[in-house]
């Protein structure tokens, strides 16, 4: 139910998300990114160049009149333009809306005569622009006539929400109609389609430009060799190319002059958009229900539930797949945008990873609650992790097998209620079992009163024998601490006797499907089974095989007591321990370490 109701939830959240846009401004980053590495390592060559004519510096120091009052230099650049061959020429600067004759006198005409002389060789646009109010700033009536109404072009681009030109679309009037466009126009002229779409910022080489005083100056001097070289068979456009005057943000830097430039000059986007019309057209977004449907298919992935050191890795891989493809259909003219789809994934695989953290933390709570005190923690923390499966069968494993019990046990409980004859061994277990898991050992059954307990399964040990031989000698002075609280309550003096034994068994589940319990079997088990019982029959609190004895490292407390027949087993060589006091004083005479078996 909560995989159906998560991946409902993450699908519509999907189609939500990327139908609304929400991540638009992370795609409109990609998109630069994008741009910017396609120009650094393939740029896009382009057959039809846009010559720009710059007003710069060095020009407006040379020109001293006011610009509104150019019209005789920009009647020479026309005629320069027109007579250098150029296929098209555009104008970047919006003439004024009145005739200033009488303040220079033939001013007017200057313009005039190279607007009619420049179109009868190269077609021609004129600028227009918007007052702040949106209404259209209107340009003298002279100008329009000897240029025709169809030279006329909005110097106008769309702006992005962050300020950014990304866009050529001539829907930008405020209902939406479309007006021509300075670019727009220019591409007409030509014969070329005019479509809208993002501009391909990968197209071509950074903008140079050619002063406007220099154009003028070979026209002056009739150096029509130079004019034709630079504007022969090419659109030429002429605007401002101050450092602080009509610039724009921009994708990438098309200033070619200073790669330091924050913005971009109005005339070089409107070259760049140029460009793209007259080579292959701008960059068409596809169809708005692909990356729907890609944010749709990410919000399934909350139904993928692998591992966290499985699931982010790949989802690396998936972003950095997704992008790749992106910018490989950028580079063929087409955004794929896929921002939605790749928040959505990481959303989903993430809040997938979360879910299944907080899941599993959950769950193992309520195990350890539920089942804490019926396993040991070694096998509770397998079973948590999954190293432990729950299956049937076992695992091969080397391990030291403990037995342990409670002399005269018998004699004990029949003196005593069943309260009492429970109470008596919850204390005694309460006070043994922390010392097996302190040492590593894991508890596999409570028999009456002895404890089985394996060291070196499930979980592995440098050295089994040594942990379990330390184990059942702090087992036995335990008992001697429990001994005296015992006496001064005047009860009887507690015994036991523990078997130790090492070797290759069978670790895992035991039983049926239905009800099975942690174990370990073999050969090994039953050895260490009986050597706890021979502890009755040498008189040592403590008795191990030789296979421990020999991966003991400190083992002068062990006494040898020869080889012993053991029931339904061949002889087993045995060494006894008798006890705290035989650390203390070892000894290897036996009969002064045995013990009187009560």
């Amino acid at each position: 139910m909560l995989r159906i109701g998560g991946t409902t939830f993450f699908v519509l959240f999907a189609a939500f998300f990327s139908y609304f846009e929400a991540a638009a401004p992370l795609d409109l980053k990609l998109l630069d990114a994008q741009f910017n590495l396609i120009r650094a390592f393939s740029p896009k060559p382009i057959l039809n160049e846009v010559v720009v004519v710059g007003l710069d510096e060095a020009t407006t120091g040379i020109l001293r009149e006011p610009m509104s009052l150019w019209h005789v230099h920009l009647g020479k650049f026309l005629r320069a333009a027109s007579g250098g061959g150029a296929r098209v020429i555009g104008l970047d600067v919006v003439l004024p809306d009145r005739s200033f004759d009488t303040i220079m006198p033939g001013n007017d005409r200057g313009l005039l005569a190279g607007i009619l002389i420049a179109k009868r060789s190269s077609p021609l646009v004129l600028a227009r622009t918007v007052e702040p109010s949106g209404v259209t700033r209107e340009i003298y009536p002279a100008f329009v006539t000897a240029a025709g109404d169809d030279a006329l072009g909005y110097a106008l681009l769309p702006v992005d929400y962050d300020g950014v030109i990304r866009r050529f679309d001539e829907r930008i009037e405020l209902h939406g109609n479309a007006v021509p466009t300075l670019a727009g126009q220019m591409a007409r002229k030509l014969g070329k389609p005019v479509d809208a779409g993002l501009i391909d910022y990968a197209a071509g080489e950074p903008f140079g430009f050619i002063p406007l005083q220099t154009v003028i100056a070979w026209f002056d001097s009739g150096n029509t060799a130079e004019l034709e070289n630079a504007f022969r068979g090419k659109a030429v456009l002429l605007g401002s190319v101050l450092k602080y005057e009509d610039r724009y943000p921009a994708p990438v830097n098309l200033v070619g002059w200073d790669t330091n430039a924050p913005n971009v000059p109005g005339v070089l986007l409107h070259g760049q958009a140029l460009r793209n019309l007259l080579n292959g057209g701008l960059v068409q977004t596809v169809t708005h229900w692909i990356p729907v449907l890609l944010s749709v298919c990410a919000g399934l992935l909350w139904l993928w539930a692998p591992t966290a050191i499985v699931a982010f890795p790949l989802l690396g891989i998936a972003v950095v797949a997704s992008a790749s493809i992106s910018t490989i259909a950028l580079a063929e003219r087409f955004h794929l945008p896929v921002a939605h789809a790749i928040v959505i994934a990481v959303l989903a695989v993430t809040s997938r990873q979360l879910f299944a953290v907080t899941f599993n933390l959950r769950e193992r709570r309520r195990l350890r609650r539920a089942f804490g005190g019926y396993v040991s923690p070694t096998v509770l923390q397998d079973i948590l992790s999954g190293k432990l499966k729950p299956s049937l069968g076992g695992e091969r494993k080397f391990a030291c097998v403990l037995f342990s019990d409670i002399r005269g046990y018998t004699s004990r409980s029949e003196h005593a209620s069943p309260e009492e004859t429970i109470a008596f061994l919850n204390r005694y277990f309460q006070r043994v079992v922390p010392i097996i898991h302190a040492h590593g050992g894991t508890i596999v059954s409570f028999m009456g009163d002895g404890i089985m307990a394996v060291f070196g399964a499930p979980n592995g040990l440098p050295n089994p024998c040594a942990a379990a031989y330390d184990a059942s000698r702090e087992m036995l002075r335990d008992c001697q601490d429990l001994n005296l609280q015992l006496a001064k309550h005047d009860e009887s003096p507690l015994e036991i006797g523990i078997g130790l034994h090492a070797g290759d068994g069978l670790a895992g589940h035991i039983g049926a499907a239905s009800r099975h319990e942690y174990s370990f079997i073999g050969d090994v088990t039953n050895v260490a089974s009986r050597l706890e019982g021979l502890t009755k029959d040498v008189g040592y609190r403590l008795v191990c095989s030789r296979a421990v004895m020999e991966r003991i490292i400190v083992r002068g407390a062990l006494v040898p007591l020869g080889h012993h027949d053991v029931k339904g087993h061949s002889p087993v060589e045995i060494f006894g321990y008798a006890g705290p006091s035989q650390d203390v004083t070892p000894t290897a005479n036996p009969e002064m370490q045995r013990l009187t078996n009560d």
